[in-house]
């Protein structure tokens, strides 16, 4: 038998389970909350995926590439009106677009951990919005890799591990502590629900949504 989940995993359980009896196969679940994230996801591996993003980067094709990402994107409600005015502001200025996509593969598929991709997003350049925020640091990473990858809305993430009694080290300012606080949040939440099989990080934040969001309430 597996460890016992704490009380406050189980009333989060129930909660999400409320709402979509059959988990995370549930067909009102894909509907609201898996399906657009996946078809993301799918979309970034047909015009994005690692041997198209590096064959645009060898011809130089850095404003297509962030015409790319930030339209797959758009298609999701992911990041706030002014986030996504934020991104695209920057990349059609000065280098932006060659310093986006170039971090932006390097992070996916070269050696570069997050905290060089966070130095590349602070450094794009800026209209008025900031653009080193949580949501803009995370959600490339999960639309491309969302097996590795999770994505941080600040309050709701917050609100979830308060309502899950997790210790989740939040800061601010995007920071590799607070990242892999949330990765270990979402692995307890998978450890805690297998028997529902979560594919992935999708099926992870969703649940930390619906326990966050006032959406749910």
């Amino acid at each position: 038998m597996g460890k016992t989940r704490s009380r406050a995993a189980e009333r989060c359980r129930r909660k999400f389970l409320r709402f979509f009896p059959d988990g995370f196969s549930d067909d009102t679940y894909f509907d609201w909350e898996r399906g657009y994230k996946q078809a993301a996801h799918e979309t970034w591996q047909e015009e994005l995926g690692a041997n198209e993003f590096r064959a645009l980067l060898k011809r130089g094709e850095f404003d297509e590439v962030a015409r790319r990402a930030t339209r797959i994107e758009g298609k999701t409600n992911l990041l706030f009106s002014f986030e996504k005015m934020a991104l695209r502001d920057a990349v059609r200025l000065e280098n932006g677009a060659e310093t986006f996509a170039r971090g932006l593969y390097d992070f996916l598929h070269g050696k570069q951990q997050l905290t060089r991709w966070i130095d590349v997003v602070e450094s794009l350049p800026r209209r008025q919005t900031r653009v080193l925020t949580w949501p803009l640091v995370t959600v490339f990473g999960f639309i491309a890799q969302p097996d590795r990858h999770i994505f941080l809305k600040p309050n709701v993430t917050r609100v979830a591990a308060r309502e899950y009694e997790f210790d989740f080290a939040y800061r601010s300012r995007p920071n590799l502590e607070t990242y892999a606080s949330l990765i270990a949040f979402a692995e307890q939440v998978r450890a805690d629900n297998r028997d529902l099989k979560p594919k992935d990080m999708i099926d992870l934040q969703s649940f930390l949504w619906v326990q966050g969001s006032d959406e749910y309430d």
